[in-house]
């Protein structure tokens, strides 16, 4: 693997308002350059330092100076070439932090504030880093999910269905100028698309999780479609994967769709695993099976699951031979994590 997603902590580079302290990341950014690693730099993943109130009018402007900060200490660290995702999963956190209030800021009802509070930043973002690395590539992620309404589910809650499907989209709709043009969003701001995906991403509305065995299930290689018809850009699987024995069979079933999806002509240029070792739970730090490497031991020795790797090898050499696939060139992103 020659390429993995990483992040920027600003809440601990920029814990004094105007100041920037990047001694917490350059162990990661020397890394990167000591491997050859391509790396695609998240600058908001869900945090910012406790200074910063993300409703506050100059909150876009604090972020820009934070993202033109981040593109000159890499530029001045690694040959490049330079990829950003300048705000991650912007539509899942403005669902959890602003509408449902599990997440920072912690508030309910404001999803739709927050969407044009991080697409100003985005943009804010995208034009500080195009000004330090003129040639610099992004990618905007977001899930990628299906909503069907229950069987003889009545008309009300079939159009409820309808519209928390397509809300997955508003993000992306604001950031090229097709909804809330005040925003300031333009298609240049556009690049590749970062499509997460797992196992619990197809839902009944109002009920459980669908299984791939469910007739309601949607192909993945389907969903790409619907993005690359509706925004025409290049497509990556930003995160995928799953826990404990299922980890090579998931994998499977996402190159058998990543495959169908290119031989049918949608540009679908990597994907990327999630996570590369495994970690604590989000919300009860349990022991979660679900990476390539395993927590490390006494001695920094990480055990790796052997059916993931195998099976990653069979897929990374299985796009070797797939017209279409990523590998053309070192900009280019492969399987990866």
């Amino acid at each position: 693997m020659e390429a993995c997603r990483d992040g920027l902590r600003w809440h601990l580079i920029g814990r004094t308002p105007g100041r920037f302290d990047f001694s917490s990341a350059m162990s990661q950014i020397r890394a990167s350059r000591r491997t050859g690693m391509q790396v695609i730099w998240d600058v908001l993943h869900y945090g910012w330092p406790g200074w910063v109130d993300v409703f506050d009018a100059d909150f876009p402007t604090q972020f820009g100076r934070f993202a033109r900060a981040a593109a000159r200490v890499i530029a001045s660290e690694t040959p490049g070439p330079y990829w950003f995702c300048v705000v991650n999963e912007p539509s899942f956190l403005c669902w959890a932090g602003a509408q449902e209030g599990l997440f920072p800021p912690f508030v309910k009802g404001r999803g739709d504030d927050l969407k044009k509070q991080l697409i100003r930043a985005t943009v804010e973002g995208i034009e500080a880093i195009r000004d330090v690395v003129p040639g610099a590539r992004f990618m905007q992620v977001d899930p990628l999910i299906h909503i069907v309404p229950d069987f003889g589910a009545p008309d009300r809650l079939r159009d409820e269905a309808a519209g928390y499907r397509e809300a997955q989209f508003q993000c992306t709709d604001i950031l090229v100028g097709r909804r809330f043009p005040e925003i300031g969003g333009n298609p240049k701001y556009l690049d590749v698309i970062g499509c997460n995906y797992y196992v619990h991403n197809q839902w009944v509305y109002k009920g459980g999780f669908m299984d791939r065995t469910d007739p309601r299930y949607r192909p993945l290689w389907r969903m790409l479609q619907e993005v690359w018809e509706r925004y025409e850009r290049p497509l990556v699987i930003a995160e995928t994967g799953i826990e404990d024995e299922r980890r090579p069979e998931w994998l499977t079933y996402i190159g058998n769709e990543v495959e169908i999806a290119l031989r049918t002509g949608i540009p679908v240029e990597g994907v990327c695993l999630y996570p590369v070792v495994n970690h604590p739970g989000w919300d009860d730090d349990r022991h979660c099976h679900n990476g390539l490497w395993d927590y490390c031991d006494a001695d920094g020795h990480r055990e790796i699951h052997s059916p993931m790797a195998s099976e990653l090898r069979i897929q990374q050499n299985r796009f070797r031979n797939v017209r279409g696939f990523s590998g053309r060139n070192r900009e280019s992103v492969q399987v990866y994590a």
